[in-house]
């Protein structure tokens, strides 16, 4: 039997929007994944977690700046993590995508994304450790 995917998911930034996190953590968790919920952490936080919790994906909720996002890549990298599928959607513009994916996120899923969408992505690229 395969080893289920396990999805870290995080806000990075302070907006108390929170619908979009719950609906993408319930559709992974109905695609069969394990999913562990950090709530707003930093890029320490979460690199913690992720190193704990051993996950496969680090799923993030961004808002605005970017910074926390290149941080914990970084982070990621030095910790032997580089390897983890880091995927991140929220209330973003088209031009920021661009940027993202520059910084190391492997998919960027704007606010309005198909769930299903973001689960065949995560399930066709999480690595299999």
């Amino acid at each position: 039997m395969d080893k289920k995917i396990r999805v870290l998911i995080a806000k990075t930034s302070l907006d108390g929007h929170w619908r979009g996190v719950v609906t993408v953590a319930a559709a992974f968790r109905n695609a069969g994944m394990e999913v562990i919920y950090a709530g707003q952490a930093t890029a320490e936080q979460i690199l913690q977690t992720a190193l704990q919790e051993d996950v496969d994906v680090v799923g993030l909720n961004i808002g605005g700046r970017f910074g926390h996002v290149e941080e914990l890549i970084e982070m990621l990298k030095e910790n032997g993590m580089g390897d983890l599928l880091v995927v991140a959607g929220g209330p973003l513009l088209d031009e920021d995508i661009p940027e993202l994916k520059r910084l190391g996120v492997a998919e960027v899923f704007p606010s309005g994304s198909r769930t299903k969408d973001i689960v065949a992505f995560v399930q066709a690229h999480a690595p299999r450790r």
